[in-house]
């Protein structure tokens, strides 16, 4: 008898324990993080109706709409994005796992990513970024040091 599946848990935001062991890592410098997306079939902007386009959109034009708002800001930080496209399934992985898109954003230090995330501009750009996608991954990437 096959069991039924669970559902698969979600992930939207850093959680407190995930957001302190990164800020208090020892290690600093430049990190990159890698985004792996799943865009919602359509935008949800109940937390944020007025910026709901008429007619509404799909997740994946919200989060164009995010990227467009975030970008000039992450580039000011000293940011900057080094890939961004379309994902599939993986190659190497598990099977009934796919992502919509993936991105690698390069900071310059962890100082750099918080002042950048904790921005008033940027936080009210991320409500798109809320309204487009129904799970994620965020891996931050350090350089070997030699």
């Amino acid at each position: 008898m096959e069991t039924p599946k669970q559902p698969r848990k979600t992930y939207l935001e850093v959680s407190p324990e995930q957001g302190a062991r990164f800020f208090g890592a020892p290690v600093d410098g430049p990190v990159v993080m890698l985004n792996l997306l799943r865009f919602r079939e359509r935008a949800d902007y109940g937390h944020a109706p007025a910026l709901e386009p008429a007619g509404g959109c799909s997740g994946e034009d919200a989060y164009r709409a995010y990227m467009e708002g975030i970008e000039p800001l992450l580039i000011d930080s000293g940011g900057s994005l080094v890939f961004a496209g379309h994902a599939d399934e993986f190659l190497i992985g598990p099977q009934d796992e796919s992502w919509d898109y993936a991105m690698l954003v390069k900071q310059a230090s962890k100082a750099s990513f918080l002042a950048f995330a904790s921005d008033p501009e940027a936080q009210a750009i991320t409500a798109h970024r809320t309204a487009a996608i129904c799970d994620s991954r965020l891996l931050p990437l350090w350089p070997e040091r030699g």
